[in-house]
């Protein structure tokens, strides 16, 4: 089981991914100014983030998670929720480990193309990495 920092640092890491693809956070877990998003279909989600009139949920995975057999119904209801003010489906960030990345697309690929066009798969820098890439820019 993660302890909350690693949590937080998982979170974090799927908010930079949701910034480098253009989107604002409006709510996250574990942050110190935004408040924790509301769960979406009852679904507990990371990060509710917008791009213009886009709305994207985020969420994160952890290996063992990405082996639990209701992981598809979750993936499904999440991309086909519409947020109240566009009405438009949104897209699903998904964050999984780097050493889970192959593991991830398999799953997506049971799914069907609609529900896949909806789902934004990303790898999520551990600990270890960022520690490893600051003592390597450093240098």
């Amino acid at each position: 089981m993660l302890s909350t920092r690693e949590k937080r640092e998982k979170v974090d890491s799927l908010i930079e991914q949701l910034w480098k693809h253009g989107y604002l956070t409006l709510s996250r877990k574990y942050g110190k100014y935004l408040p924790a998003p509301t769960p979406v279909e009852n679904y507990d989600v990371d990060a509710i983030a917008k791009y213009k009139k886009k709305i994207a949920i985020g969420i994160t995975l952890t290996d063992e998670e990405l082996n639990d057999p209701n992981l598809i119904t979750k993936l499904i209801v999440l991309t086909q929720s519409r947020p109240k003010q566009s009405g438009s489906k949104v897209t699903l960030f998904v964050g999984v480990p780097y050493n889970s990345i192959i593991k991830a697309n398999l799953l997506l690929a049971s799914l069907d193309e609609e529900t896949r066009s909806h789902i934004k798969l990303v790898t999520l820098q551990d600990e270890k990495e960022s520690q490893e890439l600051g003592e390597h820019s450093r240098g």
